[in-house]
C-alpha cells in the first residue's frame, strides 16, 4: 500500500520508524474512531512517540476534526 518512500518521509519528519508507525496502524484498525475515549489514548500515544507536546486545546481540535470526518481523505495532503 505504501511504499518505503513514505514511511521514509515520515521518519524524517517525525523520527517515528516503519515499524512503530505499522503498529501505530493496526491499532487504529481496530480501535473505534468514534469514540472519544480511544481518540484522546491515541492523540497521546502517537505524542509520546513523537516527542511532539499536544495541548489540551490542540487535542480537542483533533478530537473535533476527527469526530466530525474532516480529516483529509489524502494522505499526501498531511505532508
Amino acid at each position: 500500500m505504501f511504499g518505503d518512500n513514505f514511511f521514509k518521509k515520515v521518519e524524517n519528519k517525525t523520527n517515528v520508524d516503519k515499524n512503530t508507525i505499522l503498529s501505530l496502524a493496526k491499532k487504529l484498525q481496530q480501535s473505534n474512531l468514534k469514540d472519544e475515549k480511544t481518540l484522546r489514548e491515541i492523540v497521546k500515544d502517537i505524542s509520546n512517540m513523537t516527542g511532539k507536546e499536544v495541548s489540551k486545546e490542540k487535542e480537542d481540535k483533533i478530537i473535533n476534526a476527527i469526530m466530525k470526518d474532516k480529516v483529509p481523505n489524502n494522505i499526501d495532503q498531511m505532508f
